[in-house]
Formats: structure tokens, C-alpha cells, sequence
């Protein structure tokens, strides 16, 4: 059974504003998701189910959904803030979305096959793909993560953050822990603030989690009661978001599942900051000028 690729394009760049999702950064308009798209074709992938909001739709599916067709079968989920359980209510002010493992959520009736998750606007690689792919079709149970190498993932024009993780002897994730304010020193060397405020480094070769999961179609169950948690706990906070590691986390902790550690060697990179925009059309151009895409993608 071919995976199913599960893009989250739900959100808004709160940093570089507007829909990065539809921004052309390539050589020809291309999107940094029609690169995601492609590769995960070239990988096996057989399906890709987009999650968007409904306030959207038409923007994307005139300016993304209609490219792909004949390319490989696409569905639409839509990710909304008042899409809850029974018994549930959105809190009265609230406007912030629930957070990724509720966009994961929203895929629900979609996705029947193990599937990876991604983000829109983040620009994985081939490898990355591939990996993911060939663990899909042979999960067995387990869940993954492609463990990108933290000094692949910076900018040099600002702060990152990121899930750092640790790896167990067996190769499977131990803990995942969401550091802010990750950047490069004056002497270049990857640092970032502990809890207590302390400056401490990472090797540029540490796993970080750039929210490329892979799931089988039980996660959509486990998701649905770690929600129930979440609202019973939190879900009365204007601000509060559901968040896949959460999940994750929870699974790992209570021996339900382990998380198999992938790593890859692509570069990832994507528009964090509006100054990222020009370096990521050089690179683009780049890859296409070298014959890693062709001129025509879709």
C-alpha cells in the first residue's frame, strides 16, 4: 500500500506574514510545496491530502489543487477552530487555531493508509522523502520522524525553534523537547537559552524535529483521546494549542508506541523571516540549474 502524504496549510506566517503557501519561490512561480509535492511522488507516495482552512478554498484550489491534477490523486481537509467533540464549545474570544495534531485531526475521514505529515511551507529534499517512504511501507506498528540534523535547519536571519531530540541506543525517540531562540553566535556556533536563561551549544549534527512524522491511521484514535485531555485541561485557554510532540510524547511515556529516528542529509530551508525569501529562490534556482528538477514540474 502506496503512504498517503498529509500537508498541514492551515496556517498563517505569523513572522513573514501572508500565505507563504502560495508564494512562487521557484524558478518557474513554483510554490515551496509544489517541491514537497513532487518529491513525495518520485518517494511513492500515493496520495496527498492538503489541510486547509475554509476561508481559503478557492485560492487554493485555483492556484494549488488544479496543478496537480493527473499527477496524483489529491484530497482537502478543512481545519476549523469550532470542529470539536461532542459536548464541546470553542471558548467565548477565542480565534486561535488548536494547534497541529488538531490539523492532523481534521484529516480524519481522509486518510485510511500509513501516512507522513508535513509542512506547507517548509522545504524537505528528496532524501528526507525517501526515508520516510520506505519506513511507511514497513512501520510495522511503530511510528517515525526524519531527524534532520539541527545545523541543516538554520537562517542566518534570525531565531528558530525547534524540537531538539534525543535518540535511544535502539535508534527510537526518547524525549523531544521544544527549544526557542535558536541561532548561530558570533563564533558561528549553535546556541540557544536553557530553561534557567543559560546559553548552552547543540552539534550541528543533533536530530531536530521538523514536524515530518510518520503515522499509521491508529493515530487519528490516540489523537482523539489525548484531545479530550487537552480540552478537559486547557480548553477553556484563549491561547492554548494541541500540538503533535504532545502526542507523541504522551505515546512514548506510556510504552504505547515507539518512534523510529530517521535521519537524512537534506538541507531543509523555508521563509521564516522575509529576508529568508531571496537565499531560498538562490538555492531553488540552483537545484533546478543542477538537474535536481526539472523546468516543468506540474
Amino acid at each position: 500500500m502506496k503512504p498517503t502524504l498529509l500537508v498541514l496549510a492551515a496556517g498563517m506566517g505569523s513572522r513573514y506574514g501572508g500565505l507563504k503557501q502560495l508564494d512562487g519561490v521557484g524558478p518557474n512561480g513554483q510554490t515551496i510545496m509544489d517541491y514537497s509535492i513532487f518529491d513525495a511522488i518520485r518517494a511513492g507516495f500515493g496520495k496527498v491530502v492538503f489541510v486547509i482552512r475554509k476561508d481559503f478554498e478557492q485560492d487554493f484550489n485555483e492556484k494549488i489543487l488544479s496543478k496537480y491534477k493527473g499527477h496524483v490523486p489529491v484530497e482537502v481537509a478543512f481545519q476549523s477552530i469550532d470542529d470539536l467533540p461532542e459536548g464541546y464549545s470553542v471558548p467565548e474570544g477565542r480565534v486561535k487555531p488548536w494547534g497541529t495534531a488538531h490539523a492532523i485531526r481534521a484529516a480524519r475521514h481522509a486518510v485510511a493508509e500509513p501516512f507522513a505529515v508535513i509542512n506547507a511551507d517548509d522545504f524537505y529534499g528528496l532524501d528526507a522523502f525517501e526515508v520516510i517512504a520506505r519506513q511507511l511501507m514497513d512501520q510495522q506498528g511503530d511510528y517515525s520522524m526524519v531527524g534532520f540534523r539541527v545545523g541543516n535547519t538554520l537562517t542566518e536571519n534570525g531565531s528558530v525553534s525547534r524540537g531538539v531530540c534525543t535518540v535511544d541506543g535502539d535508534g527510537h525517540l526518547a524525549t523531544i523537547v521544544e527549544r526557542t531562540a535558536i541561532s548561530y553566535d558570533p563564533e558561528h556556533r549553535i546556541r540557544f537559552a536553557d530553561e534557567q536563561g543559560v546559553e548552552q551549544h547543540l552539534d550541528p549534527a543533533t536530530p531536530v524535529s521538523m514536524n515530518l512524522w510518520g503515522f499509521n491511521p491508529d493515530f487519528f484514535e490516540y489523537a482523539e483521546r489525548e484531545f479530550l485531555k487537552f480540552l478537559d485541561a486547557k480548553g477553556g485557554e484563549l491561547k492554548s494549542e494541541f500540538y503533535i510532540p504532545t502526542v507523541v510524547d504522551t505515546l512514548i511515556n506510556s510504552g504505547e508506541k515507539k518512534v523510529k529516528v530517521l535521519d537524512t542529509a537534506s538541507q531543509w530551508f523555508g521563509v521564516t523571516y522575509p529576508e529568508d525569501r531571496p537565499g531560498v529562490v538562490e538555492k531553488l534556482a540552483g537545484l533546478h540549474a543542477s538537474g535536481e528538477y526539472p523546468e516543468k514540474m506540474f
